[in-house]
């Protein structure tokens, strides 16, 4: 019995250390949403080249504008969207939206993501946009990877699966779109659902 109690005892202490160094408030249902942000933001931009740009994106052109526009409008809703349902969960949790883990987490992602979107917006003015996709999913999977070991670790799966799905947009930047719609979208809807019934229906 004692030695049952001893393990017992050993697991509450790794949890509650697990606890205190790991964000662990991420919302499923966030993913979800983000991602089906991402492919109503794919599906305006695709019919925006295709109906008033004879399927070709011009740089500095009016449409690119937009579709820059566009991509910005997912990203600010995807992240607003984050931000609430995270706090909801965390408050429901009992758990602080705010702390030192929060802050490593944010960090740590934030680090590989502003500097692959400096880079970006740098070979954009090089008019070099042919693997813009291509390096939006590998740095959005370099970002998720580093911030993995400040949260719930399953997230570097989506890593991984970004970085991948960057590199074969990398050799296929033909079907960069449609890589970008399954990374930022479909991955982001598969993995949210996931996350939404391992975590948040407990």
């Amino acid at each position: 019995m004692e030695s049952k109690d001893y393990l017992k005892d050993i697991s509450e202490i790794k949890d509650l250390m697990n606890k205190s160094s790991r964000f662990i408030s991420l919302s499923g249902l966030s993913g979800i949403l983000a991602g089906i942000y991402a492919l109503i933001g794919a599906a305006i931009a695709y019919w925006l080249v295709i109906e008033y740009s004879s399927g070709t994106l011009i740089l500095d052109g009016k449409i690119f504008k937009l579709v820059m526009l566009d991509l910005f409008l997912i990203a600010f809703f995807s992240v607003v969207t984050g931000i609430i349902l995270t706090t909801r969960k965390a408050k429901k949790n009992g758990a602080t939206m705010w702390d030192t883990s929060s802050r490593r987490l944010v960090i740590n992602f934030l680090i590989p993501l502003v500097a692959g979107g400096i880079y970006i917006l740098i070979i954009l003015g090089q008019q070099k946009y042919g693997q813009t996709g291509a390096l939006m999913l590998l740095f959005y999977g370099l970002a998720l990877v580093n911030a993995s070991k400040y949260s719930i670790g399953d997230i570097r799966y989506l890593g991984f699966i970004q970085i991948i799905l960057g590199l074969i947009c990398a050799w296929l930047p033909g079907y960069g779109f449609w890589l970008w719609v399954l990374g930022f979208g479909i991955m982001h809807i598969i993995y949210g659902t996931w996350m939404h019934f391992k975590y948040d229906r407990k």
